[in-house]
């Protein structure tokens, strides 16, 4: 999996080594586990206070334990708390209420007799893979490679057309890419499987249209901020969308790893418009096969650490860092988290996290010291320590409801776009940006304009700081003196 792959190979990525990534997957995710399981036998039991050892006096040695166990924390927040419950509780009370806790503990488990531990497919089905499968370029009218504009007049608006993002030309394959020098393919994935809230498959439709005013034509007008424009700089296409089987988040994973790799290999810069955030895994390991397990670092702006673990389905929106994790495609150092806010994760969370050596920069340090040194502290993190290729993981639940309200898991108490904007397009002028994903959109739940046209604004700061860089400005923190100062003070 820590295999380079070389950029710009122009052949289609053999799939050969398939089942053996997939065994490695499963190794990792086994090893995991035990890990886990090991922790867990060497957990120091906590004093029983007094009064409580009182109660449970006679109860027996295995009650015990689990009362002094971390088991209970599914039940309550800390021993604390679940002792307060006993107190003034007869003993026969409190024996019940453990077994009781130590019951569901088992019928949580999984029962070979009653459980199915994979979900079984019609193998025999004609169509199996009916769903990725590509379209023949027999089936259609020859044409030579390249990007392809589908706007019939010479300047195309966001009222006028089919809508691309940005409006700007198609391309369908690697050899389109390579033929159009193409510097970023921008791709939609409708994946919302692993949220269990239906809407988010429909944020790249929503990008394409979110466009209020503005297009692309032949020459265009700069970023006013920067006073660059990377629809001059830069050699820009609408990658189509990647297929996902509407049924399975696993199913979906391979293709959409091998969609993003295909991008990357052909030397273009894979931008993702989602879509979940279960996307955060495949996205990032079809980077790590191009560069490299342990050399890209993953910057990530959430309200949500996203690293969750011990639940039946290996990936969910919630678990995509963990799962990354364990595969070794990126260690803790190489990752950085900005926006964390709300009730999740709790102290157990944060304590891996530093175990990992990941670095966070939740709300409240914002809120402590203010988001500009926070701003300066990531980006130092981000070009000075960090790996040399960075991919970017925007969950749009980073900012604020008010400035997007178009999400599945809205976090009060979040960014503003005037501090998101400037730190996406930094990061992409000062640093070789791999990759770069916006997820969590969901149009379904803005019944205006707002999450759109923020979203889409994300994807332009970006771009933008990309094609800075391609002019030589890698300062992350550079304005433009003709737009910071009018120059008539005396």
């Amino acid at each position: 999996m820590g295999q380079c792959i070389v950029v710009q190979n122009r052949g289609k990525q053999s799939m050969n080594n398939f089942a053996g990534r997939t065994a490695a997957i499963f190794a990792a995710l086994a090893l995991s586990v035990a890990t886990f399981a090991q922790d867990d036998n060497e957990v120091e039991l906590v004093d029983l206070p007094d009064d409580i050892a009182a109660i449970v006096d006679g109860f027996d040695q295995e009650k015990i334990d689990y009362l002094r166990g971390d088991s209970i924390y599914g039940y309550a927040g800390s021993h604390e708390i679940l002792f307060r419950r006993f107190r003034n509780k007869p003993p026969e009370e409190v024996e019940a209420y453990i077994d009781a806790m130590m019951r569901v503990d088992e019928l949580m488990k999984f029962d070979p007799e009653t459980d199915m531990a994979s979900i079984p497919l019609n193998t025999e089905a004609k169509r199996f893979n009916a769903w990725k499968t590509r379209r023949p370029t027999e089936f259609d009218t020859p044409r030579e490679a390249g990007p392809i504009n589908i706007n019939r007049y010479l300047s195309a608006g966001p009222k006028l057309g089919i809508p691309t993002f940005f409006n700007l030309p198609v391309a369908l394959t690697p050899e389109d890419l390579v033929a159009g020098d193409v510097d970023v393919a921008i791709m939609g994935i409708g994946l919302d499987t692993g949220t269990g809230f239906r809407g988010a498959a429909y944020g790249p439709k929503a990008a394409r249209a979110g466009l209020v005013y503005g297009g692309t034509g032949m020459s265009n007008l700069p970023h006013m901020h920067t006073m660059v424009s990377p629809f001059n700089e830069l050699n820009i296409v609408d990658y189509g969308d990647v297929s996902v089987d509407l049924l399975s988040l696993e199913r979906s994973l391979e293709h959409i790893r091998e969609m993003v790799r295909e991008v990357a290999t052909a030397g273009s810069i894979p931008m993702i418009v989602g879509g979940d955030h279960s996307l955060m895994y495949p996205d990032v390991a079809g980077i790590v096969d191009v560069y490299g397990a342990g050399k890209v670092g993953v910057i990530h702006f959430d309200a949500h650490y996203d690293a969750g673990g011990g639940q039946a389905h290996l990936l969910s929106h919630g678990q995509p860092v963990r799962r990354l994790f364990n595969e070794k495609l990126v260690p803790g150092p190489n990752f950085i988290q900005v926006g964390l806010r709300g009730y999740w994760p709790g102290q157990a969370g944060f304590e891996w996290m530093q175990e990992q050596g990941l670095r966070y920069h939740p709300m409240a340090e914002i809120e402590q010291k203010g988001w500009q040194p926070v701003m300066e502290r990531v980006f130092k993190e981000a070009l000075e320590d960090g790996p040399e290729y960075i991919f970017i993981s925007f969950d749009v639940d980073v900012l604020d409801p008010a400035y997007m309200p178009g999400t599945g898991t809205p976090e009060p108490g979040g960014l503003t776009t005037r501090e998101v904007f400037p730190i996406v397009r930094g990061l992409c002028a000062a640093k070789q940006i791999v990759g770069f994903e916006l997820v969590e959109l969901n149009p379904l739940v803005d019944p205006g304009y707002t999450s759109a046209q923020n979203s889409n604004r994300i994807l332009a700061e970006c771009l933008t700081g990309i094609a800075m860089r391609k002019k030589g400005i890698t300062d992350p923190m550079y304005l433009s003196p003709l737009t910071t100062e009018h120059g008539h003070d005396e």
